[in-house]
């Protein structure tokens, strides 16, 4: 069998080790071994079963390179629990597995593990306000329909934003956005997001959506600081000030440690485990036990670095916000340590980078239930998350200003015409009732056209109207609607009647026209002698 990357979906972890287990059993080398005097065949020693997983799991990119030996020799104790693996004589079950010389055989069928059967979650199907929602407690059948009367200048007014047909019997009417609405509409397009991301047909299997607070997600995005971390309004689910301070002393190591404090060998390890107690006893993992599953899911992402980042930019908005700043301030503080080469070892017997996964993994992501691939998942997700936390931790602006520019949509103003004699809040939206395709063409030939007549008269007896204005709009009219246009107007000479030419005054006579008539000229006497 050849390695294979378990893809994001429902039950990724049940399926990781359903994989694993066939792996295990259709690889590992089995050969014959002797114990106090007897041979036995087909068999393994627990160190060659520690050794043989351990680099199968590194190589596998399901898990990575970080997995430790110890890691290992967890997963075969539940491999032994579970009856994968069973000691030469046949026990398993309450037998504790070690690393050592003691020798092993799979049983004749090693049981894999059932998808667990989860009741579907009822579709709860978001519903936000459109333009044409109607107000609560209407109906779409026998509503009047109240006649819209307009006079030339609101027509105008209307056709000067788009030459079409005005409807007669339908007006758009915008209802006001309530909280409620506008976080509906970030519970929606957030999990949409997801979603889509995730490449799902659905999210019920990954994650409850009813358990998905909508005000964790406003409150992630607009409530932060200028260093992106979240501000929260109840100051008693702050970290204690004694841990903080203490991950600010390691943050900055060795500059931010409070010299009051006296300073010895082996501080700044007494400072970490101070660290790791607080966070090792907390009632629930920072990703909390319902997103388990949501997250695990986006672990199947991994190979594609920037979805994936954005896949748990979006699962991290829906954590509880103190939940979501403590994450912020400990993996900060992971990374720096990390990155800090003037930090002495905190541990002799790991790395720091190992340190950092194997202390804090737990109380970041594990399961409500019993996974049997829980730490080998957590430790791939924080790796990940120590990796990106930049990125990962912050509000994801796509996401925002989508959601932004949707409710900015449906918050503009209800359509008004400003100096119109109709400048008041339109009437509520009229719906049709269906009817007989005689009534439709009647009404489509003849139920139109008489108050685009009375329009059309209007137009024509407006005093107020200058006769280069009359001019403008039944031009107008006429390339909107030719057909009325041609009865009222059916010749030429009809509508040369509307503009009668007026009458060319006479010429007038020039001024020289009235003085005497011009007489020759007449030679005058030389003055010469």
């Amino acid at each position: 069998m050849e390695h294979r990357i378990v893809g994001p979906g429902p039950y990724r972890a049940t399926r990781l080790w359903n994989e694993t287990v066939e792996l295990f059993r259709a690889k590992m080398p089995l050969r014959k071994h002797r114990c106090r005097f007897k041979s036995y065949e087909h068999c393994f020693t627990a160190a060659e079963a520690v050794d043989w997983l351990h680099d199968l799991l590194r190589c596998n990119q399901n898990f990575g390179p970080e997995v430790t030996r110890k890691q290992t020799i967890q997963l075969l104790k539940k491999f032994l629990k579970n009856h994968v693996i069973e000691d030469i004589k046949g026990k398993w079950g309450q037998e504790d597995f070690e690393d050592n010389r003691h020798l092993y055989r799979f049983p004749p069928s090693s049981p894999l593990k059932p998808y667990p059967k989860k009741l579907p979650y009822q579709k709860d199907v978001i519903k936000f306000p459109e333009w044409n929602d109607p107000p609560p407690g209407t109906s779409q059948e026998n509503i009047p329909v109240r006649p819209v009367v307009m006079n030339s200048e609101m027509w105008y007014k209307r056709h000067s934003i788009a030459i079409g047909e005005v409807p007669a019997c339908r007006l758009v009417h915008r209802r006001q956005l309530t909280e409620a609405n506008v976080e509906e509409i970030w519970k929606s397009m957030t999990l949409s997001y997801l979603q889509k991301i995730l490449g799902l047909d659905s999210l019920e299997e990954v994650l409850d959506i009813k358990l998905v607070n909508s005000k964790f997600i406003i409150h992630n995005v607009y409530s932060v600081s200028k260093q992106g971390v979240v501000i929260l309004d109840d100051k008693s689910k702050e970290l204690p000030h004694w841990v903080l301070s203490a991950m600010k002393c390691l943050a900055n190591w060795p500059n931010s440690c409070d010299l009051k404090q006296p300073m010895y060998l082996g501080f700044e390890k007494d400072v970490f485990k101070t660290i790791a107690d607080y966070y090792g006893h907390l009632k629930e993992p920072l990703l909390t036990f319902h997103l388990f599953d949501a997250f695990v899911s986006v672990l199947g992402l991994l190979q594609k670095e920037k979805v994936a980042v954005e896949a748990f930019q979006i699962c991290c908005l829906l954590l509880p916000p103190e939940n979501r700043r403590k994450l912020q301030l400990l993996m900060r503080m992971m990374a720096r340590i990390c990155l800090n080469k003037e930090m002495p070892p905190l541990c002799d017997g790991f790395g720091t980078r190992t340190l950092m996964v194997q202390t804090f993994s737990h109380c970041i992501l594990c399961s409500k239930d019993e996974v049997d691939l829980d730490e080998l998942l957590a430790a791939r997700l924080v790796t990940f998350l120590m990796d990106n936390c930049q990125e990962i931790l912050k509000v994801p602006l796509a996401l925002q200003t989508s959601i932004e520019e949707r409710v900015a949509h449906l918050r503009r103003v209800q359509i008004k015409y400003p100096g119109a004699d109709m400048d008041i809040t339109l009437s509520a939206p009229s719906f049709c009732r269906q009817i007989s395709p005689e009534e439709f063409e009647y009404q489509r030939s003849y139920g139109s056209q008489e108050p685009l007549a009375a329009l059309l008269e209007e137009v024509i007896t407006d005093a107020k109207l200058s006769c280069k204005e009359k001019k403008k709009k039944l031009k107008q009219f006429q390339k909107s609607y030719p057909e009325v246009y041609q009865e009222r107007f059916p010749t030429p000479e009809s509508e040369a009647l509307l503009f009668p030419e007026k009458p060319k005054p006479k010429p007038q006579l020039l001024m020289w026209a009235l003085k005497k008539p011009f007489q020759p000229f007449q030679r005058t006497r030389s003055f010469r002698m």
